[in-house]
């Protein structure tokens, strides 16, 4: 697979890569290297330094490697997690780094290719949603296996669905009678489940269930959650960790954790001066999250919720 078939639109591109002050002689890492557009911009800077390429999708990892031939001498690419950051640099001998980013988004190849199981709009289209082919557990197992307090804990919390009750509790009373396997056989189940009036004022009455059960199926917010401090930890002083969310549940834990990585005193307000010794590992580059451009909006409109975040590394005492 080439990155002409992988087919991804890099979103906020030069804002990422200009973003990381990027030093020709540094180390950097793409941990959603994707189709490796990004990659692609930043070791075009780069001179005696490195890219680590980090990607669990066996297509994005085929892509990126096409995309970035001419940078071979530049570029390691590792099939993983970003969530396992520290043991690949430890693999590779690589202590810190200068810049680390993540593309939270989900490819363009992945919702159009409907073998891959994460659209809606194909009805005969398989619940599949692994990030990383190699797991067995698919979107299907969690519609045919959850109980319906549990799928309407997912629906309400990562989909952020009004009707998440109604929902879980359709689904569950569908798979009664045969299981659930296309994603137009679930469409149908959520669509009986919201108010007509609603449908008819709202997006797609099944884009918020169908995230939901991505973001569950895949472990991205805990993946996430889990990482960004460890991320921090892995740079060098003056290096940047930069994000790029799609949605508000992303936008919210990258925030919370930038902010509480500035200022981590839990000291009480009262408190004169600090005592929980607790000290910051740096600074927040961006107050307000940097938004794409009207123009890009209009070249690729998948760009819209985008956000990105930037966190400078501070100086180690």
């Amino acid at each position: 697979m080439d990155e002409n078939t992988f087919g991804h639109k890099s979103v906020l591109l030069y804002e990422t890569v200009g973003s990381l002050n990027i030093k020709p002689n540094g180390f950097y890492v793409d941990g959603t290297l994707g189709g490796g557009g990004h990659a692609y911009e930043v070791c075009k800077r780069l001179g005696g330094g490195h890219l680590i390429g980090i990607d669990q999708d066996e297509d994005a990892i085929a892509a990126a490697g096409e995309r970035l031939k001419p940078f071979c001498d530049k570029a390691t690419i590792v099939r993983s997690n970003f969530k396992n950051i520290q043991k690949v640099l430890m693999e590779l001998d690589i202590p810190k780094v200068d810049g680390i980013y993540l593309d939270l988004g989900v490819s363009s190849y992945q919702l159009d290719t409907a073998s891959r199981g994460f659209t809606y709009r194909e009805a005969n289209a398989p619940l599949d949603m692994r990030m990383d082919q190699r797991n067995e557990r698919t979107a299907a197992d969690i519609v045919n296996t959850y109980d319906e307090m549990e799928l309407y804990r997912i629906i309400r919390d990562y989909g952020e669905d009004n009707f998440a009750k109604n929902i879980a509790k359709h689904i569950v009373k569908a798979r009664a009678e045969h299981p659930i396997r296309t994603a137009g056989e679930l469409t149908e189940i959520i669509k009986a489940a919201i108010p007509a009036r609603v449908r008819a004022a709202g997006g797609h009455p099944a884009k918020r269930t169908f995230q939901a059960i991505r973001i569950e199926l895949n472990q991205e917010l805990e993946a996430l959650d889990h990482s960004i401090d460890l991320m921090i930890d892995l740079l060098n002083p003056g290096g940047r960790l930069s994000i790029i969310t799609f949605h508000s549940l992303e936008d919210r834990i990258v925030k919370n954790r930038f902010k509480n990585s500035e200022s981590p005193c839990c000291c009480p307000r009262e408190f004169p001066v600090c005592v929980c010794g607790k000290k910051s590992k740096g600074k927040v580059i961006t107050r307000k999250p940097i938004l794409p451009s009207k123009e890009e909006i209009a070249v690729n409109s998948r760009s819209k919720s985008a956000k990105l975040r930037v966190f400078e590394r501070g100086e180690d005492d």
